[in-house]
């Protein structure tokens, strides 16, 4: 399966990439298998990813959480928190 990746703001900047295009294994079948998948890449993407660390996510441009089931071709995004102020 082939899921097209964005990240945003810090995320972004952590691990110096805003965008990839990445082939994923049959195990990884929602969006909470992903984050954990690049997880394993270690390193700042370890950091960044970690489970117990508070991300958005957002899967085809709909704000969801780590139970969201992803298919060929979507589109999956990462990006802290916002504040207002």
């Amino acid at each position: 399966m082939r899921i097209e990746l964005r990240f945003f703001a810090s995320v972004r900047e952590s691990l110096g990439i805003a965008n990839e295009t990445v082939d994923v294994p049959d195990t990884v079948v929602n969006v909470g298998d992903m984050r954990a998948w690049l997880s394993m890449r270690g390193g700042a993407w370890a950091e960044t990813l970690a489970e117990g660390r508070v991300l958005r996510m957002a899967c085809n441009h709909v704000m969801t959480n780590a139970a969201q089931r992803i298919t060929d071709g979507c589109e999956i995004a990462f990006f802290p928190p916002v504040t207002g102020g």
